[in-house]
């Protein structure tokens, strides 16, 4: 399966199971928000996933070939983004609903309690 059709399966499941979310796009790049705020979307090199629990967000880094998101490209990654690249989109739904039931009101220098 190609990984535009994989995300667009999750993006489909997701946005029906949890009326909160709607597919978008931000800069370009598609994305699904909840309630207004980006929780996940597709890069180029794979899924990108906001996730403010450390313990997920230390698991979606150890997947191989995960890294934090620098949509800029100039060693500025986003803290709290992890891309997961398209030879792990096995991994891509699991970590979707994480990242849907995630507190994303949280600042990136701050845990959950």
């Amino acid at each position: 399966m190609l990984p535009r059709d994989r995300y667009d399966d999750i993006v489909d499941a997701i946005t029906a199971w949890h009326p909160e979310c709607r597919a978008g796009k931000v800069f370009s790049m598609p994305c699904v928000k909840r309630s207004g705020r980006v929780v996940f979307g597709l890069a180029r090199t794979g899924m990108v996933f906001k996730l403010t629990d450390p313990k997920t967000h230390a698991r979606a880094l150890a997947v191989p070939g995960a890294h934090l998101f620098d949509p800029s490209g100039r060693g500025e990654p986003f803290r709290q983004w992890v891309v997961v690249p398209r030879e792990q989109a096995s991994e891509w739904e699991p970590l979707a609903a994480e990242a849907i039931v995630q507190d994303h009101s949280i600042p990136p220098g701050q845990r959950e309690a």
